[in-house]
Parts: C-alpha cells; structure tokens; sequence
C-alpha cells in the first residue's frame, strides 16, 4: 500500500512538472501574466473612476436607484443573460453595480453569476453549431483566430482565465465548443466564474453603498 501511494505521488509530481514545463514552453505564463497587468489597471481605474464619479459629478447610487425603479428585474437580468451569452457585450460590472442596490443584492448577485456562467455553457454550445455552417465557421475562424489557437494549446485553463480575468468568458467558451473541447471540463473551469463575481461585487459594493 505504502508503495503504491509513492508510486501515485511520483506519477503526479512527473504530470505536474510536464505540464508546468509545457506551460512554460508554450507561453501560457506569459500569456496570463501579460492578461493579469493588462486587466489590473482598467480594475483600479474603473473602480478609481466609479468613485470619483460618484463624489463629484453624479451620484451614482441616485443613477441605480432610477434604473431599479424603472426596469423590471426579469428585464434586466434577461439582458444580462443575452450579453453574457453573445460574446460579452456589455460590462458585467454595470449589472453587479445595480445588484447591489436593489433590494436583495446577495441574491440578485447569485443570479446573475448564475446566468454568466450559464451563458458561457450556451456559448460552448453556439460554438459546436457554428461548425456546421461553413459560411459562420470560416468567419469565426478568421475572427477568433488568436483565440482558437490558444484554446487548442491551453484548453480548460484558458476557459479558467476567462472566467477569472475581464476577458470575454462567452469567448473562450465558443472557441472550447468550436475546437470540441471536451464540455465536462468547461463546466469545471467555468466555476470559478462564480468566484470573480462575488471579488468585484466586493469592490464595487464598496462604491456604490
């Protein structure tokens, strides 16, 4: 028994440095490193901005409060879920701002990483039938080249960062239905979309409360 818990323990210290040395080779560090600075300075200034904003020019709990009052919160979320669902269309950070303040903003915030996240598994999806229409298939793969190309290296960590970082997580989630990249380990990596709401919600609940 002891041998064969050593024997476990070597096989995955020799998979786990294959695959750092292959991420390391491949450029994959590289590429979430540059992703990480790219996305930080857009965070601080959004969230820098959001609060100058709101202390000088208009106050943007007033702005919410308006948008809560006036849009239905079927509506809303519905929009969110279209969005999240092509391609990101529009800052989820605008929808988390409005989550906290309505009235139930734990809950409204459960839904719409809920919605984000299954909006990205609807995508995998869009993606796997976009392979069956040629004139599609051809566009797509002339515009979401680069993504393609990453995705068929780093496959479910990629789809980690999309749904981590402010990349577009219905992206990289088509590219994983467009290559047929297996669809459980999506959903695996997909969750911790689930984690990236509730750190922004932290920081923009803090603005906006």
């Amino acid at each position: 028994m002891e041998d064969k818990r050593k024997r476990r323990k070597k096989k995955t210290a020799f998979i786990g440095k294959r695959l750092h040395n292959y991420y390391g080779r491949t450029g994959f560090y590289l590429f979430v490193w540059e992703s990480v600075k790219k996305a930080f300075i857009p965070i601080v200034l959004v969230i820098l901005g959001l609060f100058l904003f709101n202390k000088y020019v208009y106050d943007i709990n007033e702005g919410l409060e308006t948008v809560t009052e006036t849009f239905s919160r079927t509506g809303i979320l519905i929009t969110f879920f279209l969005s999240e669902t092509l391609l990101g269309l529009v800052p989820p950070e605008i929808f988390i701002a409005w989550s906290g303040k309505t009235e139930s903003p734990v809950l409204n915030l459960s839904l719409l990483a809920t919605l984000s996240y299954v909006g990205g598994l609807l995508s995998y999806f869009i993606g796997k039938m976009t392979l069956k229409i040629e004139s599609v298939k051809n566009y797509l793969e002339v515009k979401m080249a680069a993504n393609l190309r990453n995705t068929k290296k780093w496959g479910g960590f990629l789809i980690l960062v999309g749904a981590l970082l402010p990349l577009p997580f219905s992206i990289a989630c088509l590219a994983a239905g467009m290559i047929k990249y297996p669809f459980r380990n999506v959903v695996f990596f997909g969750l911790f979309r689930f984690l990236r709401f509730a750190i922004y919600a932290w920081a923009i609940f803090k603005v906006v409360t």
